[in-house]
């Protein structure tokens, strides 16, 4: 199936992918493609419509980026935001100069009647980030909304089908700014809204048969969602042609393991092959402290084990990857293919005879994945699985990996993820997760003198995340985990919690 598809045209703003994700939101399939792209490439993709983001330079400057001018002379309609609105009417003979008042944050500002604000308020709050304005608008364009320092917050050409607005709308600070999102996609560029997670399961799992046809699949199952998701979707298109290999490196979380199979080869009665290798890697890991080498030992065995299974499978002719569309973006589009095959599943290309790379998920947005996860009716606790590092516990324990600060490392993070389900925090907190510190600290237990592990709890709020906040966990939430990982798991006396957000600090602790 052929989806109706917008481009968006990113010149750096830091709210980029989310204004696709919003676009996605609306049920209108989109591309982040870089703001250099050429007019004949624009033309191939075919869009219904264009977005250009926002960005941190100054569109006089010599050296800011810009676009052919063709581009608004394809008859598609185009929404400009901040930057993006600044260099549409720059580039159409308008003026932009440095305001006499920068406007930042949460700023008041009045519509006026148009296709692109119907359904808005006469004033409501938007997000500002700007330091230059439009004080002079293209021939043809009319103001559509206002603020005390921004004469053109929102300006069109409804004839052309050209708009602006300085704010962003993407951004939940902007009051019903998807209302102004969802009328550029709909009334102006006249989108059908086929962009939904039904329709690219059909069409995926036959494009999938048709693609495959009776050869072999192999993919490696981490247990997460993604791979999860991927490999499910193989499934359904081809059955036992599909085979996973799930490396248990003795490094999960507590009953990982066993969910994985029971889910998988159990339940959807999947060809899955576990390797228990726990061992292999808690040998290599002895006496290891510093965090690189952990990774690097860990990924370099992650190959040797999964290459062993491999070999007693015999030939393959398609390699699955769990690649999502933040790795394409992070990647660089035009370079992806090459990149993400070789880093994604920890070099197994290099070490596997297959003919192909499949990537079913790398259209998609992790939100976009866990639909799709729901949609193929897997369950709550793999499809809103957490964010896992490959390396797994390995990094969440700072100093040597052993036996013993594994288990407490478990047990400790199991009653934390008990808690916030309890709580019923698990689907407001992107990620949350206890640390072994390689501290030990005095304590009291029961009138004797301790001198046990620090355990620190990290938890963060995110959209993606490349930026993170620490989240904020109700206190008497934070005391039921407290006291329960101090009263019931082995070797530990104080709990701390890690308010650090990203950046400065890492979510990972290692």
């Amino acid at each position: 199936m052929q989806h109706q598809r917008v481009l968006i045209l990113d010149f750096g703003g830091q709210y980029n992918q989310l204004i696709a994700r919003r676009v996605r939101e609306l049920n209108v399939f989109c591309d982040l493609v870089p703001s250099d792209i050429s007019l004949k490439e624009i033309e191939r993709y075919a869009p219904i419509g264009i977005i250009f983001t926002g960005g941190p330079n100054s569109v006089y400057d010599e050296n800011s980026p810009k676009i052919d001018r063709g581009v608004f002379e394809l008859g598609i309609p185009v929404l400009g935001i901040c930057y993006g609105c600044q260099l549409m009417a720059y580039m159409l003979g308008g003026s932009v100069e440095r305001a006499t008042t920068s406007e930042y944050g949460k700023v008041e500002v009045s519509y006026r009647s148009s296709l692109l604000t119907v359904d808005m308020p006469a004033s409501a709050v938007c997000w500002m980030s700007h330091t230059d304005r439009i004080t002079r608008l293209p021939a043809g364009f009319k103001m559509l909304a206002e603020s005390n320092n921004c004469p053109y917050a929102a300006f069109g050409d409804e004839k052309k089908k050209l708009y602006g607005v300085q704010f962003h709308p993407e951004v939940n600070h902007t009051f019903k700014g998807s209302v102004i999102l969802k009328n550029f996609l709909y009334n102006v560029c006249g989108a059908a809204g086929d962009w939904t997670m039904s329709n690219f399961v059909a069409s995926q799992i036959a494009s999938l048969r048709e693609r495959i046809g009776d050869k072999k699949v192999l993919c490696a199952m981490s247990g997460g969602v993604d791979s999860a998701v991927a490999a499910t979707l193989i499934h359904r298109a081809v059955g036992d042609q599909l085979t996973c290999v799930f490396v248990d490196h003795g490094l999960l979380r507590k009953y990982e393991a066993e969910e994985v199979m029971s889910v998988f080869r159990d339940g959807l009665g999947m060809n899955l092959i576990k390797a228990d290798d726990g061992e292999i890697f808690l040998g290599k890991l002895a006496g290891v402290t510093e965090p690189e080498q952990k990774r690097k030992i860990i990924g370099e065995q992650f190959i040797r084990s999964f290459e062993k299974q491999a070999k007693a499978i015999g030939k393959v002719d398609f390699l699955v990857q769990g690649t999502i569309y933040p790795d394409v973006i992070e990647s660089g589009k035009g370079k992806s293919a090459v990149i993400k095959s070789h880093h994604n599943v920890g070099g197994l290309p290099s070490v596997v005879d297959f003919k192909e790379i499949i990537e079913p998920l790398r259209d998609l947005f992790k939100d976009e994945v866990r639909k799709v996860g729901f949609e193929l009716g897997l369950p709550k606790n793999v499809v809103m699985r957490q964010p896992f590092p490959g390396p797994g516990l390995a990094i969440r324990i700072m100093g040597e990996v052993t036996r013993e600060k594994l288990e407490t490392l478990r047990d400790s993070d199991y009653i934390l993820r008990d808690e916030i389900a309890k709580a019923g925090l698990d689907d407001k907190i992107w990620q949350y997760f206890t640390v072994i510190t390689n501290s030990k600290t005095v304590g009291v237990q029961g009138d004797f003198r301790t001198y046990e592990n620090v355990v620190a709890i990290r938890a963060v709020t995110s959209l993606d995340a490349m930026t993170a906040d620490w989240a904020r966990i109700p206190y008497d939430v934070l005391e039921k985990i407290s006291t329960r990982i101090v009263n019931e798991v082995k070797r530990v006396n104080r709990i701390v919690y890690d308010i650090t957000s990203k950046p400065p600090a890492t979510i990972e602790w290692e």
